[in-house]
């Protein structure tokens, strides 16, 4: 699967990802780039969008969108933080489908 890390996660979570191709906002040159022109460059070269920005979901018309968007609900974008929710990212990544919006929270 195809997965873009937004600027507001820390690119080495492309480690805790196996068996798929991550990359980030800022290494596709897109730093910068509002939510909606992101999810218009991202729609159909990536599978899923992976980001911390909770609002997106509200913000943005995510119909016809051929990837999925998935937030990360963590008590920061810190790598400590964010990196224990990968297990589960994992596990919905295998059932994940386009245009589906989804929520990883705060693993306990």
């Amino acid at each position: 699967m195809r997965l873009l890390l937004d600027e507001n996660l820390d690119w080495r979570l492309e480690r805790d990802l196996p068996g798929h191709t991550v990359t980030s906002v800022p290494r596709m040159g897109w730093a910068g780039v509002k939510n909606g022109e992101l999810l218009k460059r991202a729609n159909g070269q990536f599978d899923v969008l992976l980001t911390m920005d909770h609002g997106i979901y509200h913000q943005q018309n995510l119909k016809g969108l051929s990837l999925a968007i998935v937030t990360l609900r963590a008590k920061s974008n810190r790598l400590a933080d964010t990196r224990p929710l990968m297990p589960a990212l994992l596990t919905l990544l295998s059932n994940v489908r386009p245009g589906e919006f989804h929520s990883i929270p705060i693993s306990s």
